[in-house]
């Protein structure tokens, strides 16, 4: 027993000579060695060893071994008893060390682990860079275009595209029922085919769409006379392959404010240029392809409802593809994958340029990104499967009049074009696609795929089953990992365990203050709360910066708790130590617990293992997979997010003005400390802490301070803020129209007051505030400006809708209202109908009911129809209410103390611009552009209402 304790002693003190001289030498990073000895130990009485030096393990003056009773070998304490403690043998006078004049001692040269703040420097401007290049090489390296010559006829030219979107964008803003529209559909006789193509004008007839999900909760959405171009091209000598269908679909309309260039003239150009392209290839398929150029998208997915409910070719179709723009070119990525894997798994196998991440699937579903496209009622009216297609640059000009020719970007179309050329014939040419396109209801959710690409080259497909798997596993050898660990690590290893989760709190705890204080400062010192909407790159020094700074303060707390804790640890286990030795190695395993904050365990599985100073390979091994597989995301989602932040105001004034700078400050700051967490906990023992901070102090004082003064404009003539003038006109309904008002109002989606705006329109008179609400039915302003200069001209009082009751009774217990509506020239309106008054309702045109009686959502207590149609759309509509009886409900409280409820709001919008509205347009600023939506009024407005006490 003496003699294999004694081998444990002289294993264990070899063990730290080992790793005291492997510190030396290891690396460039490990410090000189006269800052690294071994350690000094001198335990008491006879258990006394002195220092030990390589190579030769011995006592220099012949005293005992220390005993198994050491602390720094437990395992063998309970074994052996000091008594049996064997002498060492004697050192031999060539392996005597050198005398202390020559070798400075441990206790007087007492260096400490410090690496050079140039090193850690280097790395964080590699890892910046890194970053960069990848977010370059997946978003904005774009292939070269490519003219009809060089295409060829059976491939793709973005230079033929080109010409069909110039024909559309030279139109200028074709919405729904104008006349502009009337030759946009008119695209086709752009197109030049050399086979035989199947067109239709198709022509839809009035219906209302019902769709219960995302922004068209509590709608019906009505719409009458619209117009689509529908072509297909199948195989010459297969009939049955009409039975089999691929369905690419985009729309020809736009905004009244856009002309359209990137949503979606972009799209329409390509899916022209893919049809001849496609037509060459038919011979050879045993699938149709559809190319559908559908009217009505911008008005509330009316083209694609028309067409799904209406067409006779409807029932053919298998799976569909939606091309669609957020913003202008770049790369058009899929952001919806659909049900049904097989198509995402075709388009990763085939597609030369692949490009899509899951995540924007995830956050277009949370609602985060408000908005829709037609893919949603293939998917909800059609039952369909596919794929759903985005363009998402410079998200910041969607529908302003800056979405325009010259800002698309050369190679876009072509990276769209020849993706989805590939895909095509792929598709088209496979067998049994009816049966690929089959999934059962049960297994939807598991059978949906993950996918996302790597640098734009190569895509990768799993399905939510296995990833399901993979996720668990991964989380149950976690926990297993961790509970094995507490249990072997004991009180130790739980409370390292603790404290390292503790500094990952503080590192997002500061990370997210500082970044949110800096996000409430910004408006108090700019003139706009979003003062980087036009320079984007102004994010990182107004968030960045402060992020980096709070996640470094928080993880150094997390340090010195940590290192606290170990200091009074190891001192009671090797009270002997020397004090600088023993100081070097408990801040060796703070840095080692900080960087391993999630396997932090692993420290407690043996109680002789001792702490190594962390290696470059290391860290690089650590930042190279969330640099390759996120960091362009990252930057992606946060150009998205400002962007987004252009039209973000849905109720102008019913947020805070600092709202915007908070999400992307939480935004920025989870990048920060979920990407530089490793980087960070490399830090704390150099000399780059100071440079550090200094540096990143610097850069926030130089972003704020060019937001204050106003060097870096917040808009310019190519990134404009959204504002809306409207001349509106209101009066009641059921009344002689005697009493109609009228005035201007300015209003803007974009977070901010109209400051800066109104200075140019001194002479319109206009008041800006919260003292005036408009509600313009799909939505209200709280805060805006309003003039009635000059408001009584442009209009006249046959303009004005009517809303008149037919009959009021009561039958078998139920109150019945027939009310007659005429929206006069306006082809384009809004209703809002009182839910808290109203049980259920019919709405009738030309003696047909378009929406009969039935379940309705509802959206604060009210359901809207929402109606768009072209020049041949009716204007006489019957509404029949039934009411609701036996309770007393809000609105009657409200009337019975001394409120007026409205039973009915209803706003039609006249396209025409009044000579004050055009007097207003001429004087804004150039960086100032009309933003169109579906529930945006045109510039001429009339707003009736109907109270409930008629």
């Amino acid at each position: 027993m003496d003699r294999r304790c004694e081998s444990l002693k002289k294993l264990h003190l070899l063990f730290w000579s080992d790793f005291l001289l492997m510190q030396i030498s290891s690396s460039s990073l490990a410090s000189s060695p006269t800052e690294m000895h071994l350690m000094e130990y001198t335990p008491p009485t006879q258990n006394r060893l002195d220092r030990i030096h390589k190579p030769d393990l011995v006592d220099q003056r012949g005293s005992r071994a220390p005993s198994c009773s050491s602390p720094l070998i437990p395992s063998c304490s309970r074994r052996s008893h000091p008594s049996r403690s064997r002498e060492m043998p004697r050192i031999t006078e060539a392996s005597k060390p050198p005398a202390s004049d020559e070798t400075p001692r441990p206790t007087e040269q007492g260096g400490k682990p410090a690496r050079s703040a140039f090193l850690w420097v280097a790395l964080f401007v590699l890892f910046l860079n890194s970053s960069w290049a990848v977010y370059h090489f997946q978003f904005e390296s774009l292939p070269s275009p490519l003219d009809a010559e060089q295409a060829g006829k059976r491939g793709f030219s973005e230079v033929s595209a080109l010409e069909h979107v110039k024909y559309l964008t030279k139109l200028g803003p074709h919405p729904v029922g104008s006349d502009a529209l009337e030759l946009a559909v008119q695209i086709q006789k752009t197109a030049h085919w050399e086979v035989d193509v199947q067109v239709d004008l198709f022509r839809a007839e009035t219906a209302a769409n019902h769709l219960s999900k995302g922004l068209f909760k509590g709608k019906t959405l009505v719409y009458s006379d619209l117009k689509h171009v529908v072509l297909r091209i199948l195989p010459k000598y297969l009939p049955e392959a009409e039975d089999n269908a691929i369905l690419v679909s985009s729309h020809i309309d736009t905004v009244f404010s856009s002309q359209g260039a990137g949503d979606c003239s972009s799209c329409v150009g390509v899916m022209v240029e893919l049809a001849r392209g496609i037509s060459q290839w038919a011979h050879g398929f045993k699938n149709g392809v559809i190319f559908l150029f559908n009217t009505g998208e911008e008005e509330g997915l009316n083209g694609a409802h028309s067409f799904i409910t209406q067409h006779p070719w409807r029932s053919t179709i298998r799976f569909v593809v939606d091309l669609e723009a957020m913003g202008i070119g770049g790369k058009s990525s899929v952001f919806q994958g659909g049900s049904v894997p097989w198509a995402i798994e075709t388009y990763a196998k085939v597609s030369k340029y692949p490009s899509g991440l899951v995540i924007a699937q995830d956050l277009f579903h949370s609602g985060a990104i408000q908005s829709a496209t037609d893919f949603q009622v293939y998917e909800e009216v059609g039952g369909l499967s596919g794929l759903d297609f985005a363009y998402t640059d410079a998200t910041a000009i969607y529908h302003t009049k800056n979405d325009k020719l010259k800002l698309l970007k050369p190679g876009s179309l072509q990276h769209l074009g020849e993706n989805m050329l590939a895909f095509l014939i792929q598709s088209a040419m496979s067998t049994n696609l009816q049966n690929k396109m089959e999934v059962k209801k049960d297994d939807i959710v598991q059978s949906q795929s993950i996918f996302f690409d790597i640098l734009g080259t190569y895509m990768v497909v799993y399905s939510q089953r296995l990833a399901t798997m993979l996720h668990n596993s991964v989380i149950l050898q976690s926990l297993l990992i961790w509970t094995t660990s507490l249990i072997m690590g004991g009180y130790h290893g739980a409370m390292t365990f603790g404290l390292s989760c503790f500094s990952i709190l503080l590192m997002w705890i500061c990370s997210l203050s500082l970044s949110i204080m800096v996000s409430f400062l910004i408006p108090l010192i700019s003139t706009s709360p979003v003062p980087y909407i036009a320079n984007p790159w102004l994010v990182i020094g107004l968030f960045g910066a402060p992020a980096v700074l709070g996640a470094l303060t928080g993880q150094h707390l997390g340090f010195l708790c940590i290192n606290r804790y170990l200091r009074s640890t190891f001192s009671k286990r090797a009270p002997t130590v020397a004090s600088n030795t023993l100081e070097n190695l408990i801040k060796l395993e703070t840095e080692r617990c900080l960087f391993k904050a999630d396997g932090l365990m692993e420290a407690t599985l043996s109680p002789l293992r001792s702490p190594k100073q962390l290696k470059i390979v290391t860290l690089i091994l650590g930042l190279a997979m969330p640099i390759l597989f996120s960091s362009g995301m990252m930057i992606r989602l946060v150009g998205i997010l400002v962007g987004i932040i252009v039209r973000s105001e849905r109720n102008p004034g019913s947020r805070p003005e600092w709202l915007g700078n908070v999400i992307v400050a939480v935004f920025v700051s989870a990048i920060v400390c979920l990407m530089l967490v490793y980087l960070l906990s490399y830090i704390h023992l150099s000399g780059a802490k100071g440079p550090m901070i200094l540096s990143m102090l610097m850069l926030l004082a130089l972003a704020l301070a060019a937001v204050s003064t106003g060097v870096l404009p917040t808009f310019t003539e190519d990134i404009s803020r959204a504002v809306n003038v409207v001349h509106v006109v209101e009066t009641k309904g059921n009344s002689e129209n005697e009493d109609a008002s009228s005035f201007i109002s300015l209003f803007s989606l974009t977070p901010g007051k109209l400051t800066e705006e109104v200075k140019n329109l001194k002479d319109e008179e206009f008041t800006c505030g919260r003292n005036k609400t408009i509600d313009f039915v799909s939505f209200t302003v709280k805060y805006g400006c309003w003039s009635s200069k000059d408001s009584g001209s442009g209009w006249s009082k046959s303009d004005i809708p009517i809303v008149h009751v037919e009959h009021d009774s009561i039958a078998s217990g139920a109150r019945k209202t027939g009310i007659f509506i005429d929206t006069k020239f306006s082809k384009r309106w809004s209703l809002a109908i009182n839910r808290e008054e109203i049980r259920d309702f019919t709405f009738e045109a030309d003696s047909e009911e378009l929406v009969p009686l039935g379940d309705k959502s509802e959206v604060d207590g009210w359901h809207f129809i929402q109606f768009s149609g072209g020049k041949n759309s009716p204007t006489k509509f019957h509404l029949n209410l039934v009411w609701l009886s036996n309770t007393t409900h809000q609105s009657q409280k409200s009337y019975e103390s001394g409120a007026s409820p409205l039973l009915l709001k209803l706003r039609t919008d006249v396209s025409k611009i009044t000579p004050e509205v055009e007097s207003v347009l001429e004087k804004l600023p150039p960086w100032c552009s009309l933003f169109g939506k579906s529930t945006s009024p045109y510039l001429l407005a009339f707003v009736t209402t109907l109270p409930v006490q008629f």
